[in-house]
């Protein structure tokens, strides 16, 4: 039997090179040389004044809250339709998450539910570009400015995506990519915080080096270096930026890639939306993806369910995202609803993603959406 897996871990071929010269150069902690080279690398393509790569894209959420100095009471809000990673990080720190509904259209946080989730309290606003997919983010810059907020990107699906020409995660005055085995950059398990207003930048260095200024001490700029603030060390193996290295020297054709079979899918699965059976991804204007995820839009749990087991017995891989975290047990008891919830759970309940990896053959996407073509034409028989 045919076997499509749900995700392959992108690989550019020369990942084994950097690697290997990364181990013999006897420098394998963090800040050394890949490091550096992945780091100017994407402050040039991105143009971001800081970027440091993090241990994971969770870590880089979490110095993102260090930074805002979210503490005990304080609150953020976010999505309920993201994954845990987004919520933890402001509750690590005493902070309450406040959740609201997802646009339609794109699965992001809906902009126009955010200002009446704002109180006295609030402290920032943590936006998540799902599927790569911008959110709204001028309506959303506009209302942080006027009420004194922080803004922080989980912009961990969307690297080398676009929001009216600008890249997500370098809109906010802090942004966080992921470098999962399971994103379309990869070092295993790894990410990078953004470091866009420029208040931020010298705590920032603080903080990702265990609360100490050797940074500072490393750059000239002190005789010494000692414990100066609260950190933690978020810092990733020298080995792993050397493995990511390769895939960022190719990113836009890894990008130009994923964007094929995309429009693909698109193509092929038109015909089952026209007839009303499945619903497909929303670009809005003014967003230029970066082919991170394709799903379609089942009619119910039920259904999605249905669906999946009939994939799963062609070989074919595929996952559903995410259970919304306003009602798992431990959104419940740290944080709070501030809206109706009109598509969070029912996004849940519908959204069933579809196999998506550079280097995914037209074949075996033709042979996807061959399958799902046949599970809807056996339940109009």
């Amino acid at each position: 039997m045919k076997k499509i897996p749900f995700n392959v871990p992108p690989f550019a071929d020369d990942e084994e090179k950097y690697v290997n010269e990364a181990i013999l150069s006897h420098h394998i902690c963090g800040d050394n040389a890949f490091t550096m080279k992945c780091e100017k690398l994407m402050e040039e393509k991105f143009k971001s004044p800081c970027v440091l790569l993090t241990t994971s894209g969770t870590t880089a959420l979490e110095m993102a809250c260090m930074l805002a100095d979210i503490g005990p009471g304080d609150e953020v809000i976010l999505p309920s339709y993201t994954f845990s990673s987004t919520a933890n990080a402001i509750v690590i720190f005493g902070g309450v998450p406040v959740f609201v509904d997802i646009r339609e259209d794109s699965k992001n946080i809906n902009e126009e539910l955010i200002e009446a989730a704002i109180t006295e309290k609030t402290k920032a606003i943590m936006v998540v570009h799902y599927a790569g997919v911008g959110c709204d983010m001028d309506k959303i810059l506009e209302i942080a400015k006027r009420h004194n907020l922080v803004t922080i990107e989980d912009s961990a699906q969307g690297v080398n995506a676009l929001y009216k020409g600008t890249y997500l995660g370098t809109i906010a005055d802090l942004g966080c990519y992921s470098f999962h085995e399971t994103k379309n950059y990869s070092m295993g398990e790894g990410g990078a915080i953004l470091i866009n207003n420029p208040a931020f930048l010298d705590r920032a260095a603080i903080v990702r080096e265990k609360g100490t200024n050797r940074t500072q001490f490393k750059n000239g700029q002190v005789d010494k270096y000692t414990w100066v603030d609260k950190g933690s060390s978020y810092l990733p193996s020298d080995i792993l930026a050397a493995y990511l290295y390769p895939q960022l020297l190719d990113m836009d054709k890894i990008n130009d890639d994923r964007l094929a079979s995309f429009n693909t899918y698109m193509e092929l699965l038109r015909p089952l939306k026209e007839k009303g059976l499945v619903d497909l991804p929303v670009i809005p204007e003014g967003c230029e993806h970066n082919g991170h995820m394709f799903y379609v839009m089942c009619k119910d749990l039920e259904e999605r369910e249905a669906l999946q087991r009939y994939l799963r017995e062609f070989g074919i891989g595929t996952a559903f995202h995410y259970v919304p975290l306003h009602s798992a047990p431990e959104g419940i008891r740290a944080g709070r609803m501030a809206s109706e919830d009109r598509f969070t759970t029912s996004t849940f309940e519908r959204l069933l993603r579809m196999p998506m990896y550079y280097r995914l053959t037209k074949e075996d996407i033709e042979y996807v959406c061959e399958k799902i073509a046949d599970f809807y034409a056996q339940k109009t028989c």
